[in-house]
């Protein structure tokens, strides 16, 4: 993956975490673990996706498809783990 590439899904991811954060709201720690959780989702997706020969929307080296699948996936996974059970 070249350079320009990299700095590419990594825009893609940091803008997946924040427009996350605008959603669902939180303080600065929150949008900060979003941010972190949206990349980890999005390079793993990435990987996974190339180690099994997936692509779902590609343009260039970057698989734009499984990379807002997978940081989407870990942004709601980690949602569920951080967020304490409402009182009804």
């Amino acid at each position: 993956m070249t350079f320009p590439s990299l700095l590419f899904a990594l825009v893609l991811a940091l803008l997946c975490g924040v427009l996350f954060h605008v959603l669902r709201g939180g303080g600065a720690w929150s949008l900060f673990l979003y941010i972190g959780l949206s990349a980890l989702g999005f390079a793993l997706s990435q990987w996974i996706g190339n180690s099994f020969n997936w692509n779902l929307f590609v343009f260039g080296t970057v698989d734009i498809g499984s990379g807002v699948v997978g940081s989407a996936v870990a942004l709601l996974l980690g949602e569920w783990l951080i967020r304490p059970e409402r009182a009804r």
